[in-house]
């Protein structure tokens, strides 16, 4: 019988979402009941996500929408936790934002002093900080700011190391990571990613939550995001097989996860089996 003592002390469950909860628009069975056995049991979860091009609150109205429970507190972007980032290693830093409106927005929520507008317009001549999001929204202009501040010594941060954003039809976007990479051939400055698998994220959640490391877990269906974020930061992770990883997959990778289940719905059953 395997052992679910690591689940068992779990305190706080981080929840990847398409391909662990759901597949575009359809919801797997046993995925909201799961998200109810975390709250019955008296736990907490956090919906997380390494798109930093849309807001927090934007992912409340699609979860709620596909019938999850879900509040301000139970989503986390690559976004915020830039901004909590910022406000933990670099608090009152100026800083360029090459990034979405959304984004943009986010970080004003967190605080964060941005020298430039929603467009990326500015007049600045020095910043502490560079931040580079995952912009669907970008222009020239920001990549020129990027640079020249880059080269005078600002510190570089980005919201998520991912290359591509995947879509439909096996169509890809260049994400953050692609858009970093050019950003680093202009300047010889390598970024510093607070996205899975950083373990920045974790650290991230840790701190806003009081929540040791160890009694985190990560449940997702990628080894090389989900899983290696945990195990970067010391905490448990489960990979379930609903969504990209395969029982093959996981016996070829470096990575391991804690755990190997079929679906969430298996976790809801360890949780509430041990509250009996």
């Amino acid at each position: 019988m395997t052992d679910y003592q690591k689940i068992i002390d779990t305190q706080l469950f981080l929840l990847d979402m398409d391909g662990t909860l759901y597949l575009g628009d359809e919801v797997f069975p046993t995925a909201v009941d799961f998200i109810h056995s975390i709250a019955e049991t008296g736990r907490k979860y956090i919906y997380l996500t390494n798109n930093s091009s849309r807001a927090g609150v934007d992912y409340i109205t699609r979860l709620r929408k596909l019938g999850f429970p879900c509040e301000a507190e139970n989503v986390f972007t690559s976004g915020m936790a830039t901004g909590e980032f910022l406000n933990q290693q670099y608090p009152g830093a100026k800083v360029y934002l090459a990034g979405t409106k959304a984004f943009y927005r986010e970080l004003k929520s967190y605080g964060i002093d941005l020298v430039n507008d929603e467009n990326g317009h500015t007049d600045a001549f020095d910043v502490d900080v560079v931040v580079q999001g995952f912009d669907t929204e970008l222009v020239y202009e920001k990549l020129d700011k990027a640079v020249h501040f880059l080269r005078r010594g600002a510190k570089f941060i980005a919201a998520n190391p991912d290359w591509v954003c995947p879509m439909a039809a096996g169509e890809v976007l260049p994400d953050c990571g692609s858009i970093c990479a050019l950003l680093t051939a202009s300047t010889g400055v390598e970024p510093e990613y607070i996205g899975k698998p950083n373990r920045n994220m974790i650290d991230v959640v840790s701190k806003m939550t009081g929540i040791p490391n160890e009694n985190i877990c990560a449940v997702g269906d990628r080894l090389y995001t989900d899983i290696a974020v945990a195990k970067n930061a010391g905490s448990v992770s489960i990979c379930v097989l609903s969504g990209e990883s395969s029982e093959a997959d996981i016996e070829a990778s470096d990575v391991k996860p804690d755990y190997v289940l079929q679906d969430v719905g298996e976790i809801a059953k360890i949780l509430r089996a041990a509250q009996k």
